[in-house]
């Protein structure tokens, strides 16, 4: 499976890692937060330098009950990120983590290669429509209703018939768009308590019949740390050990804030799988 990004054609057979870069000044984990063109530099050189075979910028702290962001000022906090970024590592991947369809093609214009869209479209009914526009990699994740509604929204018949059905829906809508690059993200963690994600997790290579690349983005979330009873600064080992078994499930990407960790886990499991 390969991707089209501004014409490099990117390989997905072998696992992939994207690196997280938040301009936010409350994510979840606060190593994450880079809200200072210094500081967001710094983030990215480490990155590539770790090996981040992408880097994603967002704007908008989305865990569950995370408030909402005005999008003048999501634009703010990503635009001069992006652009600040390929000047000083042109040849970076920078995947864009919005919602909104304005920032998504004010950041393609800005040099963004991918889009990820925690709701794949649900949250503003132009995304699709700006996506097959700008014919970038779109990353559709599963979620239900808002970031301040989702957590009392994980009332299933069966968990993961339930977000193959969604994806189906959705990889229809965007095909009709003429969408050609698509990527499922099963979204752990939004609408889905502890014990799904598990569930979800355990039962991921069923995502596989959709025939799209799968995007895992476990790193240090709730249900590892509090599954371990400790905080999701201490939260890496129990990351590394999910993000390997999301790679046996048939994960092609990995959603990471710890780049040489997890780019070190998939070297490993090739190596294994030899």
């Amino acid at each position: 499976m390969t991707i089209n990004c501004k014409g490099e054609l990117i390989d997905l057979s072998s696992p992939k890692v994207m690196g997280i870069i938040n301009t936010t000044p409350n994510s979840f984990y606060a190593e994450s937060r880079k809200t200072s063109e210094k500081d967001i530099l710094k983030q990215a050189e480490q990155m590539l330098r770790d090996g981040a075979d992408f880097i994603d910028v967002g704007g908008y702290s989305t865990p569950p009950g995370a408030p909402k962001v005005e999008e003048a000022e999501e634009l703010n906090r990503v635009l001069p990120a992006i652009e600040n970024i390929l000047k000083h590592f042109p040849e970076t991947i920078i995947s864009v983590d919005t919602f909104r369809a304005n920032l998504a093609d004010k950041s393609i214009e800005a040099g963004a290669s991918i889009i990820n869209d925690i709701s794949a479209g649900n949250l503003d009914p132009e995304m699709m429509k700006t996506v097959a526009k700008h014919q970038v990699p779109y990353i559709m994740m599963h979620m239900r209703g808002t970031p301040q509604t989702m957590k009392d929204l994980n009332q299933y018949d069966d968990l993961v018939q339930d977000i193959l059905f969604y994806f189906s829906e959705k990889i229809n809508a965007a095909r009709i768009l003429g969408i050609n690059d698509l990527i499922v993200d099963p979204g752990f963690g939004f609408a889905k308590n502890i014990s799904q994600n598990f569930e979800l997790l355990s039962k991921m290579e069923l995502l596989k019949t959709l025939e799209l690349p799968i995007l895992a983005g476990l790193s240090r979330k709730s249900l590892i740390y509090k599954t371990l009873n400790t905080s999701a600064q201490e939260a890496l080992n129990g990351t590394t050990f999910l993000n390997t078994i999301a790679l046996s499930k048939g994960a092609s990407i990995l959603r990471v804030h710890d780049v040489k960790e997890a780019v070190e886990c998939t070297k490993l499991y090739a190596e294994l799988n030899k």
